[in-house]
């Protein structure tokens, strides 16, 4: 089974921090602040899946990414569903996820200029451990104060909103043509199916797995790419060794070892788990 340990690219934001996850070294004092670090796959490819921590320290824009079919009609490869699974948060931080009331296309385009969209969204309180699926055409917006591990579909199709007033471009009319403005319906996870083994998705576009410590056999159904994001703990996979901040691409099937206190994603392409 080839196993990679991926590179990180960290990515510089103003709304991001200077205080990191464990696993990840802080900017140097007087450094711009960190929002990103991605996992990139070797050479000139395009993965199904991206990995990303974000950490924030101001609410991201209020946004929303096109589906395949209109990715697709505009050149693009993929839409955009993704998933978070939030680390830490700070006690009034929030996420905004679908609108609290239906509302027209026309109308969204008119709360996005005017501002009042802020407070037309539905921003859910969030904790560590607490876990949203947010499929494309979703309105959506990250508020401050969280550190959590994104997988998504690897497109970075952005169409913003709204952005409190910051001096960078919005894109009202592909964003107001591809949002459902409708409250948000929380993705129903099929949970532990075994011990150690609990699937947070499945489906449509991509599963993923959330595993204990422990050994255990890999199996990436489909010749696809699997990628383990160890959240806690350390281990090896087919001699490949990991530690928690990192993530390891992994092909076919093989056997990971994991220390027992390991806290384990484990996201794949598809609709059904392996």
């Amino acid at each position: 089974m080839p196993a990679t340990l991926l590179a990180t690219h960290r990515v510089e934001k103003p709304w991001g921090r200077h205080t990191l996850w464990p696993g990840f070294a802080n900017p140097a004092p007087g450094g711009e602040p960190v929002g990103e670090v991605w996992f990139q796959q070797p050479g000139d490819t395009s993965p199904d899946l991206l990995i990303k921590y974000l950490f924030t320290s101001e609410k991201l824009s209020v946004q929303v990414h096109p589906n395949d079919e209109q990715a697709q009609a505009r050149g693009l490869p993929r839409g955009k569903d993704e998933c978070w699974l939030i680390l830490a948060a700070e006690p009034d931080s929030t996420i905004a996820l679908g609108t609290l009331e239906p509302m027209s296309r026309e109308q969204l385009r008119s709360a996005s200029l005017d501002g009042s969209i802020e407070h037309l969204l539905d921003w859910k309180p969030v904790k560590a451990g607490d876990f949203f699926y947010s499929g494309s055409n979703t309105i959506h917006a990250i508020g401050a104060g969280i550190t959590l591990i994104e997988v998504q579909q690897n497109s970075e199709t952005t169409y913003r909103l709204y952005d409190y007033g910051r001096p960078r471009e919005l894109h009202l009319e592909d964003g107001v043509a591809v949002s459902d403005p409708v409250p948000y319906e929380a993705y129903a996870s099929p949970g532990a199916v075994e011990p150690g083994r609990e699937v947070l998705v499945e489906g449509p576009k991509f599963v993923m797995e959330r595993w204990t410590g422990g050994d255990r056999s890999v199996a990436v159904p489909g010749g696809e790419t699997g990628w383990l994001v160890p959240i806690r703990g350390q281990g090896s996979v087919d001699g490949v060794a990991w530690k928690a901040g990192d993530c390891v691409s992994i092909e076919g099937s093989g056997q990971l070892a994991a220390s027992a206190d390991a806290d384990l994603l484990f996201a794949y392409p598809g609709t059904k788990r392996a």
